[in-house]
């Protein structure tokens, strides 16, 4: 008796070149485009700035932009958790600012240490979370009710929190104020340079590991070539960025972070249980909690986890302004949050998505922004491109959902 052939979608790419275009082929055809659209967008709109304003590209202009996309680049990676389950988290803007202000009143009106009154916050955030999440996934109140509930109740908090004035300054020299400010080493280059050395090193390790315990299990692993083609890749883009970064102020504190938690949070939905059990859910509830998944303990730890996320990102949102005050948070953060997970490739109809998802698409966003406002474009124009933007990333997700459907 012969052994069927397997479906050539699933082998991996040959170790030829022409194995490698026919899968890539394939994989383009049947809908799969990974990160190739937000790439080729990046670039474009790298070229198109840097044509009209000649130093878009210069090194204190993206030192800027790798600091200011912390803030909604950790609120974007706690979207990316709630839309993956399937879900919607409206509330997470007014989480953000109702954190910042805790944190603000704790540490300068009521003297706490700043670590302990930053704990608060979190502390407080995840709660808020869980909050939302119990409502939802126990007591089977629509998400998009219940956060937006949070989103009015949590900004109500917020100035509540702050009183009369509206406004409280960052504790001078403090651990918020530092969040934006602080540069690795007082811009010692060797940092940015170990971070440029060591990702790609980290990357080859895992995926050595990977393809070699695929190999012990008799499937199908990922060619020796592939994998230090995509390191090299890696490698040559992290030196650019940090040869970039050096040229200035060196590495930011606060790109370390979001860096930081893009890397963890990846790791805990493509390597844990969880992380299976979260794309189970946002593929079908029906079939997660068939197959065994606790469907509302996870639905309610995700929703903390983007609060406490969202938490974070306040804290980052009020160091780069200075202060906390009670329009931190409203206005577009929510929205740019959205927009970063969804542009960066993150499905809104669940199951699909992942951490990277995030900086990618905040990367996009906070690069329009920056350009537009070198060029000196009204906001209304801003908003205007963004939201095409935004636009053009979901009918492309609706497309390449409707061709995976088709291929089966």
């Amino acid at each position: 008796m012969t052994t069927p052939a397997p479906d050539p979608r699933l082998h991996v790419s040959a170790a030829t070149w022409a194995g490698r275009a026919d899968a890539a082929r394939r994989r383009l055809a049947s809908g799969e485009l990974g990160a190739l659209p937000v790439v080729v967008g990046l670039v474009v709109i790298a070229i198109v700035f840097q044509s009209v304003t000649h130093h878009f590209l210069q090194a204190d202009n993206l030192t800027n932009i790798s600091r200011f996309i912390a803030g909604p680049g950790l609120i974007a990676v706690g979207v990316v958790f709630v839309l993956i389950l399937g879900q919607i988290d409206l509330s997470l803007g007014s989480v953000a600012g109702a954190s910042s202000a805790i944190t603000a009143v704790l540490a300068v009106r009521q003297g706490w240490p700043e670590w302990l009154a930053i704990a608060a916050a979190l502390g407080t955030a995840a709660a808020l979370g869980l909050l939302h999440g119990l409502l939802f996934a126990r007591v089977g109140v629509p998400a998009f009710v219940v956060t937006l509930a949070g989103m009015l109740a949590w900004s109500g908090l917020q100035e509540w929190v702050l009183g009369d004035g509206g406004t409280v300054n960052n504790r001078h020299d403090g651990i918020v104020a530092g969040l934006d400010s602080t540069f690795l080493g007082d811009g010692d280059i060797a940092y940015a340079w170990g971070l440029a050395v060591l990702a790609p090193a980290l990357y080859l390790l895992a995926q050595l590991r990977t393809a070699r315990r695929r190999s012990a299990a008799g499937l199908a692993a990922r060619p020796l070539t592939d994998i230090l083609l995509r390191a090299g890749a890696l490698a040559v883009l992290g030196l650019a960025a940090a040869y970039a970064l050096n040229q200035d102020r060196g590495l930011p504190l606060s790109l370390v972070v979001l860096l930081g938690a893009v890397v963890a949070t990846d790791f805990v939905l493509r390597r844990t249980r969880y992380g299976r059990q979260i794309f189970a859910i946002g593929g079908s509830v029906e079939a997660a909690r068939r197959a065994g998944v606790n469907v509302a303990r996870v639905r309610v730890s995700v929703f903390m986890l983007s609060a406490l996320l969202a938490g974070l990102g306040g804290l980052f949102y009020a160091s780069q302004q200075g202060s906390a005050d009670k329009q931190l948070g409203s206005g577009n953060v929510l929205m740019m949050a959205i927009a970063a997970a969804v542009i960066g490739g993150t499905s809104l109809f669940g199951g699909r998505g992942n951490a990277w998802s995030a900086l990618l698409g905040i990367l996009v966003i906070q690069s329009i922004t920056t350009g537009l406002d070198m060029v000196h474009a009204a906001q209304a124009i801003q908003y205007m491109i963004t939201g095409a933007v935004l636009l053009a990333a979901v009918v492309l997700d609706s497309l390449t959902r409707r061709t995976r459907t088709g291929r089966g």
